[in-house]
């Protein structure tokens, strides 16, 4: 997707700053990409707003018609970022899918965006420290939507009935260690042959079948 076909970021701006033309979409889009890339490279501390713009193409001052610090287009960001895994894992759990088809293939999509986005992992990894809320937020908020899918699981009978919050964690837990390690870290894995792989253990769990 390139910039001029984007759609209109879904981001924490306040009112009187939020666009209200195309154009001012498209530019509010290259800061917010800009930024990622700013963040990504650099970090939190080291970033700079002439950076941001510089990568952006735009004027200093367009910056200022959108965010007051970079303190404010960071976290921004991180709600960007987070409505873009959101997206992607919406869209691939479409059309409906059985329980565990669908976990694989909202890894999958998660995988595959942090392939393309490696950079998401040092922005949210520092929002810790810069807004340990929204840090917070982007976790529960995840958790809370696998929550929602394990339940679903279980009222049509596939997933066994005790599953629960602290389950959606740790299956959160494993994801994001598997997107660190090979799509960060490496890019020798397959997105979804990883999906795959996770499934297995949803599936199958890891103690040795009886009787062998």
């Amino acid at each position: 997707m390139t910039t001029a076909d984007a759609p209109e970021p879904k981001v924490s701006v306040p009112s009187d700053k939020a666009p209200r033309t195309e154009r001012g979409r498209k530019t509010l889009r290259k800061l917010l990409d800009a930024a990622a890339l700013e963040f990504g490279e650099h970090g939190f501390h080291e970033a700079s707003i002439t950076g941001i713009t510089r990568r952006a193409g735009t004027a200093l001052g367009s910056f200022y018609t959108y965010f007051d610090s970079k303190d404010e287009i960071f976290r921004a960001l991180v709600d960007d970022m987070s409505g873009k895994v959101r997206e992607a894992a919406k869209k691939a759990l479409e059309p409906p899918l059985p329980a565990l088809d669908r976990e694989r293939a909202a890894l999958g999509a998660f995988l595959h965006f942090a392939r393309e986005h490696k950079e998401i992992y040092r922005i949210i990894d520092e929002c810790e420290f810069v807004d340990p809320a929204a840090f917070r937020a982007h976790y529960e908020t995840t958790a809370a939507r696998m929550t929602d899918r394990l339940r679903a699981g279980i009222a049509s009978g596939e997933l066994r009935e005790d599953l629960g919050e602290a389950h959606a964690w740790a299956i959160m837990g494993m994801n994001v260690f598997l997107g660190l390690r090979y799509m960060v870290w490496s890019d020798e894995a397959d997105p979804d042959k990883m999906a795959e792989l996770a499934c297995s253990i949803l599936r199958e769990g890891i103690a040795r079948p009886r009787g062998d």
